[in-house]
C-alpha cells in the first residue's frame, strides 16, 4: 500500500517554503547577503574614474618635456608633439579642459597613483613588472630602443659587445632595465635623470653610447650631423601604451576604443607623419 501525504500537510509545507523564498528575497534587496554588497560597492568604485572626470569638466594628462618628438617645449615654452597632440584629442573628445602634467621617466608612474593625473601619454612601454602597479591600453603609438654612437665605434651588434664601454642610460625607463639585465661588470652604465642630459653625454663624449629610443637617436643625430650617430643593434620593440590606475576598468574601455578610433579614423597615422616622419605601422595586438 502506497503512502500519501495529507492534503493539509501538504498546504502547511507550500506556505513555508513560499515564506522562505520571500524572506530571501527580501534580505537580498536590503542588502544583507555579503556578495550582492560587494559586488555593488565594487561595481561604484569602478565607474566613478570615467564619470568623475565628464563631471569635473576637466582631465589632467602627464607627458614628456624633454623627448622630442613625443613631447617637448617649442621656442614659446610650450608643449608640442606626438603624444601632446594625443592629450588634446582625448580631452576634445571626452568635451571636457585639458591640463597637461609634465613628467619624467622616474614620476610618471608615481604621478599617476597618487591621483596627480589622470592619464599617463608618455611613449610609456608595457612590461609585467609595470603591470603589477598600473593599467596599460592598447599600443598608440610605433617606438623601438636600441645602442647608438658614433660610426667610429665598430664592431658592436649585440651586448656581449659592450664589453670596456661606458653606455648612458636614462634611469628609470624600459632600457635602463633592459641593459642593466644584459651585461655584466665589463660595462659600466652611466645613468641621468632624463633623456637631454642621456643624449648630451653623447654629444660631449661623456659616454662612449646610450641606450636610447629610435625617436630620441633620429633627433639627435639631426641636431648633430657632425657626429655621425648610427644604431648598433635593436634593444627591443616596445610601442607606447597610455597608462591607467589599476581597477578603472571603465576608464581603460573608453581609451582603448578610443585608440582603436583614432587608428582606424587615420589621426594617429597623421600624427606619426607629423612627428615621426613616416606612416603609423601596423601596431601588435594587445
Amino acid at each position: 500500500m502506497g503512502f500519501s501525504i495529507p492534503r493539509r500537510w501538504l498546504q502547511t509545507i507550500s506556505i513555508a517554503v513560499i515564506a522562505c523564498v520571500f524572506s530571501l528575497v527580501a534580505v537580498a534587496c536590503a542588502g544583507g547577503g555579503n556578495s550582492p554588497s560587494v559586488t555593488a560597492q565594487d561595481d561604484a568604485a569602478v565607474v566613478s574614474s570615467l564619470d568623475r572626470i565628464i563631471e569635473a569638466g576637466t582631465i589632467k594628462i602627464a607627458v614628456p618635456q624633454d623627448f622630442a618628438p613625443f613631447g617637448s617645449v617649442d621656442a614659446s615654452g610650450n608643449l608640442e608633439g606626438y603624444d601632446i597632440d594625443v592629450a588634446n584629442l582625448i580631452a576634445e573628445d571626452l568635451g571636457v579642459e585639458l591640463e597637461l602634467v609634465p613628467v619624467t621617466s622616474d614620476n610618471r608612474i608615481p604621478f599617476l597613483q597618487t591621483n596627480k593625473v589622470d592619464l599617463v601619454i608618455s611613449s610609456m612601454g608595457a612590461n609585467p613588472e609595470r603591470a603589477k602597479s598600473i593599467f596599460f591600453s592598447i599600443p598608440y603609438a610605433p617606438f623601438f630602443s636600441g645602442i647608438y654612437g658614433s660610426s667610429e665605434i665598430s664592431g658592436v651588434g649585440e651586448f656581449d659587445d659592450l664589453g670596456g664601454y661606458k653606455v648612458g642610460v636614462t634611469q628609470g625607463t624600459l632600457e635602463d632595465l633592459e641593459l642593466t639585465d644584459a651585461v655584466g661588470d665589463d660595462v659600466q652604465i652611466e645613468r641621468f635623470a632624463d633623456n637631454s642630459l642621456t643624449a648630451s653625454s653623447l654629444i660631449s663624449g661623456q659616454v662612449d653610447m646610450i641606450a636610447t629610443g629610435n625617436v630620441v637617436a633620429s633627433e639627435l643625430s639631426k641636431n648633430n650631423p657632425d657626429k655621425t650617430i648610427e644604431g648598433k643593434f635593436i634593444i627591443k620593440e616596445s610601442p607606447a601604451h597610455i597608462g591607467l590606475r589599476r581597477g578603472e576598468v571603465d576608464l581603460l574601455q573608453w581609451v582603448n576604443t578610443f585608440v582603436y578610433h583614432k587608428r582606424l579614423g587615420g589621426q594617429l597615422d597623421d600624427f606619426s607623419q607629423k612627428w615621426l616622419g613616416e606612416p603609423l605601422p601596423a601596431l601588435p595586438a594587445f
